[in-house]
């Protein structure tokens, strides 16, 4: 069983050997740079160690590992738009390097060569049931998007509102990357969903965990000022369970805070982070997290697969969730 950085670096291999070089260099190129930019490539290895429970060939998964990484960055292309952000790992973004025009085209093309590469697989006797998992995760992801970005004009938002779309909108991918190396290496239905539940839960925990950090982690460890989703005024779990504890005084202070500004960036994190303490919000994301951990590990360890390959994966997540950055 090979370690997940090999994983990780037998993808790196593949893409390296199928870039878009090819005319119109205006359409493809733009792909081929934001692919460069680098990220863990964790949704490809992951499908791929999901395979490896059940075949060693795992070079067989690799096209649909790739389908993977082109759908999970063209995601990325077009939620920059929407965001118009300037910047992606430290570098310009798509439409900020290339044009706004030539970002909306060339995700569209990654869209489609997300579902070109998923027919260069060899076991076409599974390729439905494929298409048919690949296709409903792009939905998910498309709802998880949309329904993020009504939230930041909804004044209302529920916490099982919040918790469905970072699951549509974070978690599917990564439960549907699990699936399909399962299902491709041949695992039972069975198998394949108790992976999926794995990843999906996992990716719930992962995003609390992110939550957690943005409003509560060390500034040297997570290598950016804490308090970002409070500056941008984003609905997070924290926020939804702050209003719910809240009294009246301290959830109209809430409202307040998260209405149009201007506010003095500093002043605004500290006041929001005393209240989050102030109703020990950081415990109660904290339990809710450990309770979506449990979840899937529970799922992990009801796969019926090679025992190292499971410890690798329970490995990966255990060190995913300890992270502080």
């Amino acid at each position: 069983m090979q370690t997940f950085n090999q994983f990780q670096a037998i993808f790196e291999q593949y893409m390296a050997a199928n870039r878009f070089e090819k005319p119109p260099a205006a359409l493809y190129e733009p792909v081929d740079y934001i692919l460069s930019l680098g990220g863990k490539r964790l949704r490809p290895a992951m499908l791929l160690l999901g395979y490896s429970l059940f075949d060693e060939a795992i070079e067989k998964a690799l096209p649909a590992a790739f389908a993977v990484e082109i759908f999970h960055n063209f995601s990325l292309v077009h939620d920059d738009i929407m965001d118009a952000a300037p910047l992606r790992r430290g570098k310009e973004t798509v439409h900020s390097k290339y044009g706004l025009n030539a970002g909306i085209l060339s995700g569209d093309v990654m869209l489609a060569s997300a579902f070109s590469q998923l027919l260069r697989l060899r076991n076409k006797k599974m390729l439905p049931a494929i298409m048919e998992v690949f296709t409903r995760m792009a939905i998910e992801v498309c709802e998880g998007q949309q329904m993020d970005m009504d939230f930041e004009t909804t004044e209302q938002v529920s916490i099982a509102e919040y918790l469905k779309m970072i699951e549509l909108k974070t978690s599917v991918l990564v439960a549907a990357s699990l699936k399909m190396g399962a299902m491709l290496a041949g695992a039972s239905s069975a198998n394949a969903n108790h992976l999926y539940e794995f990843g999906r839960n996992l990716g719930i925990a992962f995003q609390l965990q992110d939550d957690l950090l943005d409003t509560f982690g060390d500034p040297n460890k997570v290598g950016k000022k804490v308090g970002g989703d409070i500056v941008q005024n984003k609905k997070t779990f924290l926020y939804l369970q702050a209003l719910a504890l809240a009294d009246d005084a301290t959830k109209g202070k809430l409202l307040k805070l998260y209405a149009a500004g201007p506010y003095d960036e500093k002043s605004k994190v500290e006041t929001v982070t005393a209240i989050f303490r102030e109703l020990r919000i950081g415990e109660i994301t904290e339990r809710l997290k450990e309770s979506y951990w449990v979840e899937a590990i529970g799922s992990l360890r009801s796969v019926e697969a090679r025992e190292n390959g499971i410890g690798l994966l329970e490995k990966f997540a255990e060190n995913l969730m300890q992270r502080e950055f």
